[in-house]
């Protein structure tokens, strides 16, 4: 255990390594010099809580360069060098991992976050303390640019950046520096809880049910198995009792994802584990049991997974991350007619050619929403494949390996960013036509212009992530 507990443990810089260069270029972009600083990145932190504060770090450094920046001559009259200082500073205090984002610009302006607060009515009329009013920018909405520029204006704000901090068990706080300058502070637990989990696959998943829910593993007999209005029930013998008759619930078809085969085939047990949460006792099947393991769950990330079923995440060695099952939430959706498993019956079988499967390929470098995104688009009967970054999906796709019908991408990569794997692509007579889609963390309207007059298909966010959206879109584009 306290290997794999190492194993899951990396430098700060394989996540965070590549913001100095992003957010100067940024800055070069909006016409500035900027210089960054990091300090601690060579701390090792849980892998998956540093995939998890990737997408708000980021944020956070560039609010910090868009609200801080002031004009060169602005600053030399104040006394500081031309260009704008971040430093970005990983550490660990008393047990909690300290990521602060520190600038040497104007400093919190108090004045139009007051305002800002009275007219979205978030303070009354009496005079609020600056602390109280500083809060108030982790508001979902809450902005003060006064007009969407690449770097600011996001609309959204900082509210990401209190949500997934908050979800992680932390806390953070906006603070004025002496002389000059923004301090943004974030203060999270060094890990989270340890469980005992089951590893179940399910289809070409994996996914974790926490062991206190499962009262013990199942190979049943097609001799046990019957149908009742439609539904599959498995008769389970009691010592010195009758017979005990419960629902055979598929988990493939609670969760929505495809199985490698629902119907039983003659002579082959099945596998089920008996779960027994939220007031009722219910078999479920499984493809087989893989491995019994103490691990540390992180909080589910909030895109495409259905919240009541999933409760978190872990992540396996080699990088896997595996969604944890809600018990109380697969409960009721067992109670649902819906989920039933196939009955067992032997089917003739069809000589009939299935239609072939559109392919979409998947490039994002963070594995998290990769898997998920996986995760829906397999559920929706789609073939995925997964690239990590943009040249690495261009290798793939010249490669010519498999025919992919769509491409979504994230935008921020590593190598080759999302705008550069769509302007490689159109410029390529052979993919010149290949519908694609940008997923972004960041809602600029001048990304949002940029990506669709570079011929993007789509562009969407995943702050506003819904998963309909997603299956819609590629529904229209194919």
């Amino acid at each position: 255990g306290r290997e794999a507990e190492r194993l899951a443990l990396v430098p700060a810089e394989t996540v965070f390594g590549a913001f100095p260069r992003a957010l100067r270029d940024m800055a070069r972009e909006a016409g500035r010099e900027i210089d960054v600083v990091t300090r601690g990145l060579d701390l090792p932190v849980d892998r998956a809580m540093l995939q998890s504060l990737k997408d708000p770090v980021l944020h956070a450094l560039r609010n910090a360069l868009s609200h801080g920046a002031e004009p060169p001559e602005q600053r030399e009259r104040r006394g500081k060098p031309p260009e704008l200082s971040i430093t970005l500073d990983v550490a660990v205090r008393g047990g909690r991992l300290v990521i602060g984002i520190h600038d040497d610009g104007r400093g919190p302006d108090l004045r139009a976050i007051e305002a800002t607060a009275r007219a979205r009515g978030l303070i009354g009329g009496v005079d609020g303390d600056p602390d109280s009013f500083l809060a108030l920018v982790f508001e979902p909405g809450f902005s003060t640019a006064s007009a969407i520029d690449t770097l600011s204006g996001r609309g959204i704000g900082l509210s990401v950046v209190a949500d997934t901090v908050r979800r992680l068990g932390g806390s953070v706080r906006l603070e004025p520096r002496v002389p000059a300058g923004t301090s943004l502070i974030m203060h999270l637990p060094l890990s989270a809880a340890r469980r005992t989990l089951l590893l179940v696959d399910v289809g070409a998943a994996i996914f974790a049910l926490p062991s206190a829910s499962v009262e013990r593993l199942l190979r049943l007999d097609r001799s046990s198995l019957s149908s009742v209005m439609g539904r599959t029930m498995v008769r389970l013998p009691r010592e010195g009792g009758e017979d005990l008759s419960l629902p055979l619930v598929d988990l493939a078809g609670l969760i929505g994802v495809a199985s490698e085969d629902n119907r039983p085939s003659d002579g082959r047990p099945v596998t089920a584990v008996l779960m027994r949460a939220g007031g009722r006792s219910w078999a479920m099947r499984i493809d087989a049991l893989r491995d019994v393991r103490n691990l540390l769950v992180l909080p589910a990330p909030p895109i495409g997974a259905d919240p009541r079923l999933i409760s978190g995440t872990v992540v396996l060695g080699g990088d896997t991350p595996v969604l944890v099952l809600d018990p109380d939430g697969l409960a009721a959706r067992a109670g649902e007619t819906s989920h039933a498993a196939p009955e067992p019956i032997d089917e003739p079988s069809g000589t009939a050619a299935l239609p072939r499967r559109s392919t979409i390929l998947v490039v994002d470098d963070s594995i998290t929403t990769r898997t998920l995104e996986k995760g829906i688009l397999e559920s929706a009967g789609y073939r995925v494949v997964v690239c990590v970054d943009g040249q690495d999906a261009l290798d793939r796709l010249r490669a010519g390996i498999e025919r992919v019908d769509l491409v979504v991408a994230d935008v921020e990569m590593p190598r080759l960013d999302g705008f550069g794997l769509l302007k490689a692509l159109r410029a390529d007579e052979v993919f010149a036509r290949l519908p694609l889609i940008l997923m972004t963390s960041r809602g600029d309207a001048d990304d949002v212009a940029r990506g669709l007059s570079l011929g993007a298909d789509a562009y969407l966010t995943k702050q506003t992530f819904d998963q309909r959206q997603l299956l819609d879109t590629i529904g229209q584009l194919l």
